[in-house]
């Protein structure tokens, strides 16, 4: 793994030539069928979800979006979901628990949309009905981070009995800039505020709260698509092979973030 320094990589996390869900969808799988709306509220275009078929299998692919021109990027609101994209995204999962259909996530947000109208419409509480969703559903889940992990924005589509991490994604409790204001009050000290953090995915599989780091061409992903693409497709299977195996895929996500919990509580007495 290249040595770069965490700001780097939060750096290339960031780019905005990074492929996003909407790419790696296109790129891996084939008859893919979107589906829209919360059946409360309405649509939120900053998840992207439906069937599709990964190498024939039928599977449900969810992901946050956003979009990579301006205009794009507003109708997404920057790729941080509202209410209703986590609620869609619970309609999604049910649905693969129904027809016993694994679940694949992508993950790529600053973090949850913060405004007025979406804490108005429940923002939290629909965020805790997904971690809920996912900690029960009895099919296998599989967490790919692509691009910014942010908060609990992320963790909403995050809980998988295997998590993946391409290596120059981030995945932290808030953003650097955040980070730096609230523990120093200068939101300029972020490079300094992503050392402490960290939110690399190398730190991440040293503390296992990820399984796997995917490595990336030198100058990030955005610099061979379609390398990384075959790099995700190759873990991707392997992953689905191994999920195949779990007997309970809701008891061994329990297990894994029960064991999580306590080794990082454990790290931080120590």
């Amino acid at each position: 793994m290249e040595k770069r320094s965490a700001f780097e990589r939060v750096t290339l996390a960031r780019h905005p030539d990074r492929p996003g869900t909407e790419e790696y969808i296109r790129a891996l799988f084939t008859d893919f069928f979107e589906q829209r709306g919360d059946r409360l509220f309405g649509d939120d275009p900053a998840i992207l979800g439906g069937i599709a078929l990964f190498h024939g299998r039928p599977v449900t692919v969810i992901g946050q979006r956003k979009g990579h021109t301006r205009q794009e990027k507003m109708h997404c609101s920057f790729g941080m979901p509202n209410p209703e994209g986590y609620r869609k995204a619970q309609r999604l999962m049910r649905q693969a628990e129904k027809f016993g259909r694994p679940v694949i996530t992508f993950v790529d947000t600053p973090g949850a949309y913060p405004g007025l109208e979406a804490e108005a419409r429940g923002q939290g509480e629909a965020i805790a009905q997904s971690l809920a969703a996912m900690s029960r559903l009895r099919v296998p889940i599989i967490t790919l981070i692509i691009g910014e992990g942010g908060s609990g924005g992320a963790l909403a589509l995050a809980m998988g009995n295997t998590v993946l991490m391409l290596e120059n994604a981030i995945y932290s409790v808030l953003s650097p800039e955040g980070f730096a204001s609230i523990l120093w009050k200068d939101s300029s000290r972020a490079q300094e505020a992503s050392e402490a953090m960290r939110l690399t995915a190398r730190d991440l599989l040293e503390l296992g709260v990820i399984d796997r780091v995917l490595p990336e061409p030198e100058e990030g992903a955005q610099a061979d698509p379609q390398a990384v693409y075959r790099t995700v497709d190759e873990a991707l299977s392997q992953a689905l092979r191994a999920a195949d195996r779990i007997a309970s895929p809701t008891d061994h996500r329990r297990r894994r973030y029960l064991e999580m919990g306590r080794r990082l509580v454990g790290q931080e007495r120590g």
